[in-house]
């Protein structure tokens, strides 16, 4: 995979773990371990999407052979 696309990939688990830690932090939490925790579980069904193989809209991409007969 190329750099630029590593690049975008982290700039979406970023915004995500910003937008959990924000929405907590709005809600009323000041706890910086809940804050942490908050932006863990916000990143996580991103990260299982590019884990998974079957997936390719996003990240990892499962390379297919291809039959030669």
């Amino acid at each position: 995979m190329q750099f630029s696309n590593w690049k975008a990939i982290a700039a979406s688990w970023f915004r995500s773990f910003l937008a959990g830690l924000l929405a907590c932090y709005l809600a009323g939490v000041t706890d910086p371990k809940m804050l942490l925790s908050a932006g863990i579980a916000a990143v996580a069904p991103v990260i299982l999407r590019w884990l998974n193989p079957e997936d390719g809209s996003f990240g990892y991409i499962k390379v297919k052979e291809q039959n030669e007969h």
